[in-house]
């Protein structure tokens, strides 16, 4: 049994499978196995996954039909067989010493899941900027997300990771199969934490993380609502477990709020308003039935929630000016939607801090 099962999904990723593969070839750790996900590629990109086949031993591959990310990455745990299970995407490549950072942090702590910083990468220029994961005093120490909520807040980024393999079994962690590739690792890592007692955190960067893949994108009208999609499944998988649900529903709406604001930021103008309107009946939903906890709510978290759900087009509208750069902007969305005693209110807060 190798020490690692490192799942590779691809889907006609030629211009950037080779340098993704030559990555894990180039791993310090040696005791893995690469399974590459091949999820009915119509490029070049199972020819390319043949030469490492041919080359490595420690490569192996599944062939599927075209199912979506989700399906690939379910087939890909099920075909694991090491201890732990990490997760490259095929358009990312990772540092020499990825795989030896996370095994060692795994190691060190005990941990059923273990997270690293990474690198944000422009190919066109070999530009990076540094992205981190977790604050430095959660770093190189034992971290329980029972107690200590930042992980369920920060970026999903489950490639950065490593899980132990049985704690994924035991606790039913799985992707939702939905087409495409959009959003499952919001899913994925929210039941990661959910069900973690032992994590741990480095502030190594292990992977250069694309920004430029022309093929990426959520300007899709099919893909609109995909992340209503993933947190309807974290729903699903919280109401399964009674004491979770009641420890960790707040937890679960707040992150909502997050990421719906974060998916109608990105939307293109034409895409927004419908979103936005099933975003503000979903919030206002869960905040009758009392599933909202608004002490894990900011004053300035808290106002833009309420705007949202009463009057989401005034609210679109507020948005669009505090999008753009600059403190003022910022205080006359906030004096929009609140008036002097919001802004009262954001200053004291500010002050306490």
């Amino acid at each position: 049994m190798p020490a690692i099962s490192l799942l590779i999904p691809i889907y006609n990723m030629e211009k950037y499978l080779r340098e993704c593969l030559d990555s894990v070839l180039a791993q310090s750790f040696t005791d893995f196995e690469a399974i590459c996900i091949n999820d009915g590629s119509t490029d070049s990109s199972r020819a390319i996954v043949q030469e490492y086949l041919d080359a490595d031993g420690r490569f192996r591959v599944i062939d599927k039909a075209n199912s979506g990310y989700g399906a690939s990455m379910n087939q890909g745990l099920d075909a694991a067989t090491g201890e732990y299970v990490a997760i490259l995407e095929s358009d990312d490549a990772f540092t020499p010493d990825a795989l030896e950072v996370l095994y060692n942090l795994a190691a060190t702590h005990n941990a059923q899941a273990v997270k690293a910083d990474f690198w944000f990468y422009w190919s066109k220029n070999e530009k990076l900027e540094p992205c981190h994961v977790i604050s430095e005093g959660l770093c190189d120490k034992l971290v329980n997300p029972q107690e200590e909520f930042e992980p369920f807040y920060a970026k999903p980024s489950i490639w950065s990771g490593m899980y132990n393999r049985a704690f994924l079994q035991e606790n039913d962690i799985r992707f939702l199969e939905t087409p495409g590739a959009s959003y499952q690792d919001a899913g994925f890592a929210f039941k990661v934490w959910a069900a973690a007692e032992r994590a741990a955190f480095s502030s190594t960067q292990i992977l250069k993380y694309r920004q430029d893949n022309e093929a990426s994108s959520v300007n899709s009208p099919g893909k609109v609502h995909c992340v209503c999609d993933e947190y309807a499944e974290m729903q699903r998988w919280l109401d399964a477990r009674p004491a979770k649900k009641q420890h960790l529903q707040g937890v679960l709406e707040r992150m909502k709020f997050n990421s719906y604001l974060w998916n109608y930021d990105r939307l293109s103008a034409e895409l927004r308003a419908e979103f936005l309107k099933h975003a503000a009946q979903e919030l206002k939903a869960d905040l009758d039935a009392g599933r909202v906890d608004l002490a894990l709510f900011e004053p300035w978290a808290e106002a833009d929630l309420r705007a949202l759900i009463k009057e989401p087009e005034t609210f679109a509208k507020c948005r669009t000016e505090y999008a753009t750069p600059g403190k003022l902007n910022t205080f006359k969305h906030y004096y929009r939607i609140g008036g002097l005693p919001l802004i009262a209110k954001l200053l004291k807060n500010k002050v306490a801090k």
